[in-house]
């Protein structure tokens, strides 16, 4: 059979069907395609889902590997004519005498030639080419290239890495350790943090968790069961950097020269809000809140501020007071250890809620522009007075008009 590329499966179904023999559409299609997927031709894939469908067309063929594959295929066809075994009148069949069954190692032999000749034959459509081998390594060097970081990006990750290890850890959705083992089928638990349940001579665990876990004031007595966080026993990392401890101080903050403290570029005050209400600790009158020393603490930097629902617009003022400006604020929705919302208790003073705000305030902000990391900082009085009145927002990177 030879027809003149391009060609479609229509012609070739017409070329080689016989009326002893015919052929049908569909399945030229499905030899195509096979041969195709072989890399033996290359196609331009019809659709057959539909009746007027166009067939397939056939652009270019690799006579060797077609050569190669039909004289394997004739030469299988050939061979079994002669020596197949159990075949009348052939020999080993059963017209033959009992001295003929030496006929079946010649048959072996050639069924294993046969074999040999298909795994080469295997092995040499499945081996890639000179120019796919060159172009893979290429696409590998350029991924290579592009997951490689630049040094800028690493002095970026380093500026921004915590000094000893990450102070802050994720919660392991099983709970305790044996709970999370048991879950994963492994011998240690995850690095994640797990609790751990406390368990006392009163405690009946069929009454379930109790909803202030390790905070209930009344634990003595308290039957629900309690948990309480299983501290990691890793080590820090050998060489790393650590920090320093937390240091407290016991005085009264109403009085003490906090100047002798140092400056910090990060301040976060919980402070003793007089919420109306008898607590077992001192509080602060609002007067006493106005007048407490903060700006000394910093020349510029961040004060986060905890703040009560009925603080909430003393807070503000307060960081008016002290020179700051309120750049943002965060909401936290308290969840207890089992990462379940507070629902219980006297969560409030009017309405039970399960939320607290933090005032954010910047001090002597840095200016940036676009995307710069280190900013500009604006000293002089005057300019600083003339950028924000030309910039009200503190974006610079924009043109005015927008």
């Amino acid at each position: 059979l030879a027809l003149p590329l391009p060609t479609d499966a229509l012609a070739i179904c017409r070329a080689i069907a016989t009326p002893e023999a015919p052929v049908t559409q569909r399945s030229v299609e499905s030899l195509l395609q096979k041969f195709a997927a072989q890399e033996l031709i290359e196609v331009r894939r019809g659709l057959l889902h539909e009746e007027a469908a166009q067939p397939t067309l056939v652009t270019y063929a690799d006579h060797a590997k077609l050569s190669a594959m039909t004289g394997a295929v004739a030469e299988r066809k050939r061979r079994p004519e002669t020596g197949v075994p159990g075949a009348p009148g052939a020999p080993g069949g059963a017209g033959s005498s009992p001295a003929s069954d030496t006929g079946k190692e010649p048959a072996k032999k050639w069924r294993k030639q046969a074999s040999d000749v298909d795994r080469e034959i295997e092995s040499l459509l499945s081996q890639q080419s000179t120019k796919e081998q060159q172009s893979k390594k290429v696409s590998q060097e350029i991924l290579e290239l592009l997951n490689t970081t630049t040094a800028k990006e690493q002095s970026i990750v380093e500026k921004f890495r915590s000094r000893g290890r990450a102070q802050v850890q994720e919660f392991c959705d099983y709970g305790t350790k044996e709970e999370c083992m048991k879950a994963t089928d492994a011998e240690r638990p995850c690095r994640k943090l797990h609790f751990r349940r406390i368990i006392n001579k009163h405690t009946d665990e069929s009454l379930g968790d109790c909803s202030f876990l390790n905070t209930c004031f009344h634990m003595d007595t308290c039957k629900y069961v309690h948990y309480e966080i299983d501290a990691c026993s890793d080590a820090a990392a050998p060489g790393g950097e650590g920090i320093l401890g937390k240091k407290w101080i016991c005085c009264d903050i109403r009085y003490l020269d906090v100047s002798i403290l140092g400056k910090f570029a990060v301040v976060m005050a919980d402070p003793p809000w007089d919420i109306h209400m008898e607590l077992p600790y001192g509080t602060l009158t609002d007067d006493e809140m106005r007048r407490l020393n903060i700006p000394v603490l910093q020349d510029e930097g961040f004060l986060f501020l905890w703040v009560t629902g009925r603080a909430m617009e003393l807070g503000r003022e307060c960081l008016n007071l002290w020179g700051y400006e309120r750049v943002d604020e965060i909401i936290w929705v308290k969840t207890n250890q089992l990462q379940r919302i507070i629902r219980t208790g006297r969560t409030g003073h009017w309405l039970n809620h399960g939320k607290e705000h933090c005032l954010v305030g910047g001090r002597a902000m840095v200016i940036t522009l676009g995307n710069q990391l280190d900013g500009i900082h604006l000293l002089d009085p005057d300019v600083v007075a003339q950028f924000k009145q030309h910039y009200p927002d503190g974006i610079i990177s924009k043109p005015k008009n927008m």
